[in-house]
């Protein structure tokens, strides 16, 4: 089946880039000259995704405003004679079209699996990528057409992998590989959720990017069903595809790209300042200032 439909995920409250983040959904703060979500939004429609759903939360309408068509700006920018800017405001809102992009309140148990078991009921029963909104990923092919191009290869779900220094295992979620095909493309058995690294099962790192299946989504189906019941713990996404690998082929394929992860402070300023030596105008001027 193609992949038409994705899902990101924009219902969190970014704690940990508070207090930058009380009044400006962690999603729309600036990567370069774009907010990060609109990095995730491109890569997407790049990739040939044409129905994109944002699940969002409260205090998020920023970014249903920044992709909104403003036809009226426009004009008074071309009005104005600023027609490059003008430009880039249409640019922005076009890819609400092209996208097709949709938002959906949140509602469910704490976890990133809700957000996707929210979106399935609307996006049907069919493979969909789900990209979290606080990667960026600079790369020659689009990190969500390598995962599209690995589920043509397989049928299977696939996770996004990035190759991991031991040392650092207990940031991520750590696959069990149990088969090597070669070009990037494993054959994994489940995920460690943060292991120590002498616990760590091979040295890649899961990240954000996945094709998830209708088998996956029936059992976040039954994640949360469970937790209706009980109230207790949480509906991860993670735990789904630990269980669904148990029975079934789940694949990871290592994306060729370099990854910035916005989600921390630290994290956030990398991708910053990276994005900024990359630009051909403000490049030459931070490295004046490195110097």
């Amino acid at each position: 089946m193609k992949i038409r439909k994705a899902v990101i995920p924009a219902a969190g409250i970014g704690s940990r880039l508070l207090p930058l983040t009380k009044a400006i959904p962690k999603e729309m703060l600036p990567v370069g000259d774009k907010p990060v979500i609109e990095h995730t939004v491109r890569e997407l429609v790049a990739s040939g995704i044409t129905d994109i759903t944002i699940v969002v939360s409260g205090g998020k309408s920023l970014i249903q405003d920044h992709f909104r068509p403003n036809p009226a700006l426009v004009a008074q920018l071309r009005a104005d004679g600023k027609s490059a800017h003008a430009d880039a405001v249409e640019e922005v809102g076009e890819l609400s079209r092209l996208g097709h992009i949709t938002y959906l309140d949140q509602h469910g148990p704490y976890g990133n699996g809700t957000p996707v078991l929210n979106a399935a009921r609307t996006l049907g029963d069919e493979p969909m990528l789900v990209l979290w909104p606080d990667d960026v990923f600079v790369a020659e092919v689009p990190r969500a057409q390598q995962l599209i191009d690995a589920y043509g290869t397989t049928g299977a779900p696939v996770l996004a992998l990035m190759p991991m220094d031991p040392s650092e295992s207990q940031r991520y979620g750590v696959p069990v590989v149990a088969e090597d095909n070669g070009n990037g493309l494993m054959r994994i058995n489940g995920l460690r959720e943060k292991p120590k690294p002498e616990d760590a099962p091979s040295n890649f790192a899961a990240i954000g990017g996945y094709v998830v299946t209708p088998g996956i989504i029936a059992e976040l189906r039954e994640q949360t069903e469970r937790w209706y019941q009980h109230r207790t713990g949480e509906v991860y996404l993670t735990d789904a595809i630990n269980v669904h690998a148990a029975d079934y082929p789940v694949f990871g394929q290592v994306i060729q790209g370099r990854w910035y992860d916005t989600g921390n402070p630290a994290d956030y300023l990398v991708a910053q300042f990276a994005s900024a030596l990359a630009h051909p105008e403000y490049g030459p001027l931070l490295r004046q200032l490195v110097d």
